[in-house]
């Protein structure tokens, strides 16, 4: 675990820096500068966008990192890195084709119930086009285990770039249209930087020598697209669906207390950087007990430092909203019923990781499509009943019996477990840490009351996880950070 601990420390620091501007942004700048309309506008623009990537990126990021490894030669390497990136283009060209044809009746369909989408509509293809690529060029250096400059591209700079343009727009140097059209910049310029940084690691030997094993790739890669596809829907088909059915700028309460809950997912995104190739390399030597033990740690490792920020989230989240136009209050449910699901998903560690590098990912896969007809169906029922609450009841019990299904099949039948009884103290801690700081608060300015309130709750969490040696990992960081104290 030291590279992954090492990494892995990197990455989540990096990410939390992204999300301190990411909060900035969607707490403050979006909310004050942009107005909820345009802010629903972009939320449900990005969000269709998100959805569209795995298709354009044809399942390219999880192959590469899958069979890169299995290539030993150079020129093997140069056949197989041509062949990604070519192979989104076989669904790329007819995705094109056919919305250009049909471009009328899509933005209509798409239009109905908040008129303003119709305009921007060329946008969703073209900026997830710009998201797969930017994924297959990450994935291009996660093989080479170089994956902290990719993260601060992907969580820093492009919400540092975001922010630029919100403020363009706060001193009118744009307007909030051309703030939505200045998405597709922001987009492809992350692209063409993860492109350069990319073939600075590995530069590409353009020719059209493919690898013997293509028929391989290809349909690994088709089932992937699925597979990516199932995971984005899940997170991303909410916020689409919110534009089919409730005004747009219900969409803007609604991305609001999405991404005050997401960030529990943060140390999750940091540790998976790392920790999906290793996982391959493990499953591709077969080394079965050394994997059971990451799983293991990745989960106990997670489930402390997310239960840490969940307490955070959820202890201080009538603090928070006092921060915000009254008009985004209505999201404190949502935060909680999201906050559950992606802590349930984190207590699970690289789970993911293994299920995509085994035999048994089709199979899943399967079971992930029964998920998405499920999903879609408790939407288009809560959504038009219970707004953004509906649209997070359908969103929790989705990821909840998705992350479940994975679960047991990597248990029953790959035969790892990644709980122990450390898992039931740490949930105890959470459940206790929780009951004895939610109900009560000082008088004080919400800024304020955060700022305290985390530091005591931070003070006990980790008190008891240090002296109860939950995780082994967490106590030896927290050894090294006492030393340099001490000095």
């Amino acid at each position: 675990m030291g590279i992954v601990l090492n990494q892995s420390i990197k990455n989540t620091i990096i990410t939390f820096i992204g999300f301190a501007i990411g909060a900035t942004n969607a707490l403050f700048m979006y909310t004050h500068f942009l107005g909820e309309d345009y802010y629903g506008l972009t939320a449900f623009l990005l969000s269709s966008a998100n959805i569209m990537m795995p298709l354009m990126a044809f399942g390219i990021q999880n192959t590469l990192v899958k069979f890169y490894s299995e290539h030993e030669s150079e020129e093997e390497k140069s056949r197989f890195l041509n062949l990604v990136l070519v192979l989104p283009f076989v669904i790329i060209i007819p995705i094109f084709l056919i919305l250009f044809l049909f471009y009328g009746e899509a933005a209509t369909l798409l239009s109905q119930k908040n008129s303003i989408i119709q305009d921007y509509v060329w946008m969703i293809p073209v900026i997830g086009l710009f998201m797969g690529y930017f994924e297959i060029f990450y994935a291009w250096v996660k093989v080479h285990l170089k994956s902290v400059f990719g993260n601060f591209v992907k969580e820093v700079l492009l919400r540092v770039f975001i922010s630029i343009f919100l403020f363009a727009v706060y001193f009118d140097w744009i307007t909030n249209v051309q703030f939505v059209y200045c998405l597709v910049f922001i987009y492809f310029t992350m692209m063409f930087l993860m492109a350069l940084v990319a073939f600075k690691v590995r530069k590409p030997q353009f020719h059209l020598k493919f690898p013997k094993e293509k028929k391989e790739v290809f349909v690994y890669s088709t089932f992937i697209i699925f597979s990516s596809s199932i995971a984005v829907l899940l997170l991303d088909i909410d916020k689409f669906m919110i534009g089919q059915y409730i005004p747009i700028s219900e969409a803007a309460y609604y991305s609001v207390a999405i991404f005050i809950a997401l960030t529990i997912s943060v140390p999750m995104r940091a540790m998976h950087q790392i920790t999906h190739p290793i996982t391959t390399d493990l499953m591709a030597k077969k080394k079965h007990e050394e994997l059971n033990d990451l799983y293991k740690k990745t989960a106990i490792t997670l489930q402390v430092i997310g239960g840490f920020i969940m307490l955070g989230i959820l202890t201080n989240i009538h603090q928070i909203y006092a921060l915000l136009p009254e008009k985004y209050s209505g999201g404190v449910a949502v935060v909680f019923l999201i906050s559950f699901s992606k802590f349930f998903d984190l207590m699970l560690g690289n789970n993911n990781s293994i299920i995509f590098n085994s035999k048994y990912y089709r199979t899943v896969l399967l079971l992930g499509l029964c998920l998405v007809f499920l999903t879609v169906s408790l939407n288009m029922y809560f959504i038009p009943n219970y707004g953004i609450e509906g649209a997070a009841i359908a969103t929790l019990i989705s990821i909840g019996l998705y992350s479940l299904a994975k679960f047991l099949f990597v248990v029953f039948k790959m035969n790892l477990f990644p709980f122990s009884k450390k898992t039931i103290i740490s949930l105890g801690i959470i459940a206790f840490t929780f009951v004895a700081f939610y109900f009560w608060n000082f008088t004080f300015h919400p800024i304020l009351n955060i700022v305290l309130k985390s530091i005591l709750i931070s003070l006990f969490y980790w008190f008891l996880n240090y002296k109860l040696l939950i995780s082994t990992d967490i106590n030896g960081m927290l050894d090294k950070v006492f030393k340099i104290i001490k000095r």
